[in-house]
């Protein structure tokens, strides 16, 4: 994301005057807008599509990170088997197994 700091940073009230205007810049550039108030950067304001995209992408790194976190306690010894986790996790929650139903 390259901000552009004429066309991304805008004021609060300039936004509120000109709506119509900066949401069709945001679905043409799919960047987001930088709202300042009193000259301080306080909100963010982003198209839906490209939220969604970025709440994907985060969804996945953090997937990424627990899958990460967990080998290296596979490689240190750490942790358990996936059978042994899954029985005492249903024990745990009072869970039945199909064949116990």
């Amino acid at each position: 994301m390259a901000i552009n700091l004429t066309r991304d940073i805008q004021s609060l009230t300039k936004f509120k005057r000109d709506t119509a205007k900066f949401v069709k810049q945001m679905k043409e550039t799919k960047e987001p807008i930088f709202l300042t108030v009193n000259g301080k950067a306080e909100i963010v304001v982003q198209d839906a599509k490209s939220y969604q995209e970025l709440m994907r992408i985060k969804d996945r790194m953090e997937a990424i990170e627990g899958i990460k976190r967990g080998l290296a306690e596979m490689e240190k010894g750490e942790g358990m088997e996936a059978d042994e986790f899954f029985a005492k996790f249903m024990k745990e929650k009072s869970i039945l197994e199909e064949d116990e139903i």
